[in-house]
Order: structure tokens, then sequence, then C-alpha cells
């Protein structure tokens, strides 16, 4: 049978990390492709008798409907984290569990925008945001970053240019793919040219509390003074992805009607794993266990950027982020980057290329994206030996 795929749907192409996956299976591969915290940062034990005791105790509850706003226990924490850790919240805020960051995201999107609207976004940016805009039919408008956040001039030329700007989509902090931080002079300016031109940031922070290095910059929702933005954030980088639980933080009057949204597409998030979140953060040390996360990328992050600077010609540029799972490298003109990529993945190194997270998917990009979380030491060590070698030779 012949299919006729809808409009919005036509032209979507497979996350390219996703398809990475795919070829991993190969004995020996080094994987700097995925986006994964390091199963080691897992609470495995600590969630293994929380479980066990949520089954023995509240099997029904556990495995029943529940109310689509979230398991009412982990709302109340959420809150209570969010306005220690990063000063968010007001009485006019609501909080609601969603399921992973990724599908808070892609509700803000579906409540806020038409087809044929505008997003504006970091350039390079998530890959997951980036195609959650395009299935909804949204109109991507790519920002540059620079060193220290977007290129501010270049973000309000965006912005009158592109009247019909509903949603600013940002990752200020240890930024998915480059690593990058806004600074807060430039956080202050994204947030007064959302005001100055009504539009909503939605703020994306799944990694702020994997910080190693450096000092904490205010959130750009603990600067909204008029319900201008949206905050999401995920406990898929500090306990478990798998488990998929998000949040999201904003004006009630949004925050209802994503609720409404949320209905039509999963009733709820899985209530099991909302309570094992709210269970261990009663019973465990959550702080004591981000910290450990935290020494944990502090290591590797250093190792990669050690194997980095001793190994690579000085022609390659790359990030050197202050926290998070990721660091950006740029290659000099001369070395066509895609391939590259592919003489990498014939090395049985992988890579994510940079033209995976542009916001024009018709563009190009000199740039590839390593990540530190799920490898290990020596792969890290034999692995940017390999890539660095690859450089050398495709430059000669």
């Amino acid at each position: 049978m012949q299919y006729k795929i809808s409009d919005k749907m036509v032209n979507m192409k497979p996350s390219a990390i996703r398809e990475i996956f795919k070829s991993l299976g190969t004995p020996g591969a080094i994987s700097f492709a995925a986006g994964n915290p390091a199963p080691e940062s897992f609470p495995v034990k600590d969630l293994a008798a929380i479980s066990a005791d949520i089954f023995e105790n509240r099997p029904s509850q556990a495995l029943q409907y529940s109310v689509t706003e979230g398991y009412p226990r982990l709302r109340e924490q959420v809150k209570a984290r969010i306005r220690e850790k990063f000063n968010i919240g007001t009485p006019e805020d609501e909080t609601i569990i969603v399921t992973g960051g990724q599908q808070g995201i892609e509700l803000t999107c579906k409540v806020l925008c038409n087809e044929g609207d505008v997003v504006i976004a970091e350039n390079p940016s998530f890959i997951g945001a980036l195609n959650s805009f395009r299935s909804l039919g949204a109109k991507i408008v790519g920002v540059d970053v620079e060193d220290g956040g977007m290129n501010i001039e270049a973000l309000e030329k965006a912005l009158q240019e592109n009247p019909n700007a509903k949603l600013l989509y940002v990752i200020p902090t240890f930024q998915n793919p480059g690593g990058f931080t806004t600074s807060l002079e430039k956080r202050k300016a994204i947030y007064a040219l959302a005001r100055k031109y009504a539009v909503v940031i939605l703020e994306d922070n799944p990694y702020g509390e994997l910080r190693f290095r450096g000092e904490d910059l205010p959130t750009l929702k603990s600067m909204d003074t008029d319900g201008r933005v949206v905050y999401c954030g995920s406990f898929s980088k500090v306990l478990s992805a798998g488990m998929r639980v998000g949040f999201l933080c904003g004006n009630e009057a949004l925050i209802q009607k994503i609720v409404v949204a949320k209905q039509v597409e999963d009733v709820h998030t899985n209530i099991f794993f909302q309570m094992l979140c709210s269970e261990y953060m009663d019973r465990c040390d959550m702080d004591a266990h981000v910290e450990e996360i935290r020494a944990l990328y502090r290591a590797k992050c250093d190792k990669m950027l050690e194997c980095l600077d001793r190994e690579m010609p000085e022609e390659v540029k790359y990030t050197r982020p202050e926290g998070g799972l990721f660091l950006w490298c740029t290659l000099p003109e001369k070395i066509d980057s895609g391939a590259f990529v592919k003489k990498a993945v014939e090395k049985n190194v992988f890579v994510v290329p940079g033209t995976a997270f542009n916001c024009d998917e018709t563009k190009g990009s000199p740039s590839f994206r390593l990540n530190y979380s799920m490898p290990s030491m020596e792969e890290i060590e034999k692995g940017i030996k390999i890539l660095a070698d690859l450089v050398k030779e495709m430059l000669a």
C-alpha cells in the first residue's frame, strides 16, 4: 500500500544521534556521539530498594491512572528544589510533571505556535527541540552562538524581521551541543529583548545542576517579572534518563493550557517513576548524589580536554565547558567535516556532525559534538588519539 504522509511529517528526518546508535554494535566501537548520562551515575541500589517498597506497600497507586499535572508530592518537591537551587517560582507560577524535558519543549511550542509561526533558537541547538518545532509546522530562525551566548545584535535583528515570532528557545547553561554558557550580561539582554518584542522564552535547563567549574549564574526564569519565561527541567541527567520524568514551571494560565495539551498526548507521565523520584528525594541525599556526578564528569571532561590539548593540531578549536555533558570541536576550513565524520566511523569512532544541530538543515557545519559522560577514561584516551591522527592525515 502507498501511504500519503501528512504535510507535517513528510519531510521530517530521523534524529542523526538515534541513527548513529544503530551502528554502535561493532566490537571495539568508541562512541562520543551519545547524550546519555554515565551508567555509573545511576543510584541503582537505592532505586531497587525503593521500587520493592512501592510495589510491596502501594502497588495499586503505582499501577493506576493518575492526574495529568503530576504526582502531588513530587510537584511540591520540584517546586521547593528549583526555588532553593535556582530562585524559581512566584505565586503566579505553576509546576507540572512531564514525560521528559522533550515533552515539555514540544507542549510549550504546541500551545503557543500556529503553523508558520517563528521559533527563534540558538544556532547550533538541541536536535530534539528543533525536530519538535519542525513537526508542529513552526519556522525556525537560528541566531549564531558566540563566546558567552547568542549574538545579541543578531537576536534583535531576527526579532525585528520576524514579527510572528512566538517563542525564543534557549539553553543558557552548558548548552547542547556546544557546552557554551550564556553570560549574565547576555541573559539580561535576552530577557529584555523578549519583553520588548513580546515573545515567550522557553528556558531549557537539563544540565543546570551539573556545574563542575566556575560560578553559578541566575536562570532567566529567576529574572522573570511578567510570566514571560517557561522553565523546563528534568531528572534525566541527575537520576535516570530512562525514567522520562521532567517538569515545567511557568505562569499558571499558560501551564493550564499545557495540561490540556498533555492530556491529549499521554494522559499523565508514568506514575511509578514519579513515585520513585519522589521517594528517592525523601529518603536519600540528592545533593550528595549530584555532587558525585559532578566529580565524575569533571574528571572525564578534564581527561578529554587534556587529550585534545596534547593530540589535536592547533588549527582545531574546541570549547572548554564548565559543566554538562558536551564540548564542541570546529575543524579548519580545508577539512570537509562530513568526510571527517565518515572516516572516523571507518576507524570505529563515532561523533555527531554539526549539521545535525543546525536550525537551517540545508547549511553545512565545520564542527562536531563530543560527549564525555559515556566513554571510559581509556576510550577517551584512545578515541581522541584516533580523531587527532585523522585530522593530521586530512590536513596533510
